[in-house]
């Protein structure tokens, strides 16, 4: 296996920028998710480490080696794409086999590529079948059987499991993980779904408008993020944002005021935002906590999100399954300080 580089990646159609300089490296054996909003450039990063797009600047490099000229087949990388892609006068043995056949391995080779990289993400049974005889997820695994048994340096997985229902999108997630895990593959995986992204991966890159904001492991994007952007982006439900000012040593955020703290004074001399996650937002009786009204409530299991208005805004508090406030019921909340983030409201940057 060797690693991935993308080197000042520039791609253009016409008018609209696809990448911009784009700069991203995953290390050898390690699974490195993409996410990003639609139109991010994040599928066009991965169709130009494969070759399906030439850029109009800038280096790709597997391993050590320069694949930027080179045509897809020369460059060992295989891709899995969102649609699977499969030939559907082909049965499953044959689709896996056929890019082994277009390089005119020997036959024998073949077969036996075929029923280990079936056997890897058990879809044995299904090789005599078309495509049109399999499920979602049957076609999902010979089309990652069908990357697998080319044995490449590099594997690119383009939201591979945007197709299936939940249940397989959770099974499949955890199967792709495990096969990481067993062949200690290079792998880029592209999704929009933050999710994913949290939960596979090794590190995230987040993207937008062409560029990486930030790469990280999911802790690092999710606790601190170098950004408005990437803050909101990552998390579910999002990011609270209130406008900050500032009054006799005090910051006043929405309904919630805060003794200035060391730095802060320096800060208060730039326009100010304060980010706060829905888990940091506390439902309690305890003094100085601010008055909000219920407007929504969406039960989600062992969790509830409760929508509130408090000082003309509005918040969201991510509160135990068991807790269902009436609508238009009154409630205390308060805020863990030490987990909120402060942005410069003009820039975006994460300034504590």
């Amino acid at each position: 296996m060797s690693g991935l580089t993308l080197e000042g990646i520039h791609k253009t159609y016409g008018d609209v920028v696809a990448l911009r300089g784009l700069e991203l490296t995953a290390a050898e054996g390690e699974l490195l998710v993409v996410v990003g909003p639609s139109g991010c450039g994040k599928t066009t990063a991965l169709r130009v480490v494969a070759g399906l797009e030439r850029p109009d600047a800038g280096r790709v490099l597997i391993g050590e080696r320069d694949v930027t000229r080179l045509a897809p087949a020369k460059r060992n990388a295989s891709m899995v794409f969102q649609t699977y892609a499969l030939f559907p006068h082909l049965t499953a043995g044959d689709n896996i086999g056929f890019g082994l056949r277009a390089r005119r391995m020997k036959r024998a080779e073949v077969t036996l590529r075929v029923r280990e990289a079936a056997a890897l993400v058990r879809c044995e049974e299904v090789l005599d079948r078309h495509p049109y005889e399999l499920s979602g997820g049957e076609r999902q695994r010979v089309a990652l059987a069908r990357a697998l048994a080319r044995h490449p340096d590099v594997f690119l997985l383009d939201e591979p499991l945007s197709n299936l229902d939940a249940q397989l999108r959770v099974e499949t997630r955890a199967e792709i993980e495990s096969l990481h895990r067993r062949l200690g593959a290079t792998m880029l995986y592209v999704t929009h779904d933050q999710v994913e992204a949290l939960t596979m991966g090794d590190r995230v890159a987040v993207m937008r408008d062409g560029s990486v904001e930030q790469v990280g492991t999911p802790e690092e994007v999710y606790a601190a993020p170098v950004n408005r952007f990437v803050a909101r982006f990552i998390g579910i439900p999002p990011l609270n944002i209130l406008p900050v000012t500032h009054r006799g040593g005090r910051f006043l955020a929405g309904p919630f005021s805060f003794a200035m703290r060391g730095n802060d004074e320096r800060l208060a001399r730039r326009p100010l935002e304060l980010g706060i996650r829905p888990e940091h937002l506390v439902i309690s009786t305890a003094k100085g906590n601010a008055v909000a009204t219920v407007a929504l409530v969406e039960v989600a299991g062992p969790e509830t999100f409760i929508h509130v208005d408090a000082a003309g805004h509005r918040l969201i508090v991510r509160a135990p399954g068991s807790m269902r406030p009436k609508l238009g019921s009154e409630l205390l909340i308060g805020v863990r300080r030490a987990n909120t983030l402060l942005f410069d409201a003009e820039t975006g940057e994460t300034l504590s």
